[in-house]
């Protein structure tokens, strides 16, 4: 009695799993179908068009942001500017590296023109609280700078690429006192550091310890630590002050960070290049 009970209860189990295996995947399907159709399906998709970044680290950044500038002119102070005979307009670039004015504006990620001179006046805050800057350095004020969103693009991969505000003084302040203030400076639009500063203090040459200040900006800047550059060019800069720092960039290669300075109207400056 029992052994027929068993060999009856294995039977219907059997059953219910051949049953199963026939008419389990078509239900199954239906059933998921039920809970699609109809319904509008939203998905994010990463596309190369403008405004999508990958998260590229500190060091790629810089390294990008770099490379772009190199194929514009540079920000400087009146005085190096007289060594040049060039239009520091800025223009749309093609090649391998591109430095563009992003005439779309912030896509809702950046920081925006409303945003920008508080986020500049904290950055200039956190610079002063590390002894980068001298505490006597002013905040900045929208009636006396102009700030253009950029975007620094690595041609053969867009979607590589760093969006930056230059915030820089009015051209028609040329006359107005300049002590302890901002003169250029690049921003990062996402999160707000600063770049490259040029500013006018009441420090010396004597007065800047480089090798503290740039360890000081590369924390501050989530960078690997730099090696000292050598350079045998001496018409790389147009002052006799300045010290160079090599970053591990992309590819192998690097980046050159300049701290300088502008004798006579006192204008330390911080700037990247190739």
């Amino acid at each position: 009695m029992k052994k027929t009970t068993l060999n009856l209860t294995l039977f219907i189990l059997t059953l219910l799993v051949v049953v199963l295996s026939i008419l389990g995947p078509e239900a199954l399907a239906e059933y998921k179908d039920k809970a699609v159709l109809n319904r509008i399906q939203v998905e994010e998709e990463e596309t190369g068009s403008e405004g999508y970044r990958y998260r590229l680290s500190s060091n790629e950044k810089l390294y990008i942001l770099s490379q772009c500038l190199n194929n514009q002119t540079l920000p400087e102070s009146e005085k190096s500017a007289l060594t040049r005979e060039t239009d520091t307009t800025y223009q749309d670039l093609t090649g391998t590296y591109a430095f563009v004015v992003n005439r779309k504006g912030p896509s809702g990620k950046e920081i925006t023109d409303e945003e920008i001179y508080a986020t500049a006046n904290d950055g200039l805050k956190a610079l002063k609280e590390l002894g980068i800057l001298p505490e006597e350095i002013r905040d900045v004020q929208a009636s006396s700078y102009e700030a253009t969103l950029y975007s620094a693009i690595d041609v053969p991969e867009p979607r590589n690429n760093v969006a930056v505000w230059k915030l820089s003084l009015l051209g028609g302040l040329q006359n107005a006192d300049k002590s302890n203030r901002l003169i250029d400076a690049y921003i990062d639009a996402d999160d707000g550091k600063i770049y490259e500063f040029y500013v006018r203090s009441q420090l010396g040459w004597e007065d800047i310890d480089t090798d503290e200040l740039i360890e000081k900006w590369s924390d501050y800047m989530g960078l690997r630590a730099p090696e000292e550059y050598e350079t045998d060019n001496p018409l790389l800069e147009t002052t006799p002050y300045y010290k160079k720092y090599a970053f591990s960039g992309m590819g192998g290669d690097r980046t050159i960070v300049t701290i300088g300075f502008y004798d006579g109207i006192n204008e330390l400056f911080l700037k990247i290049s190739k």
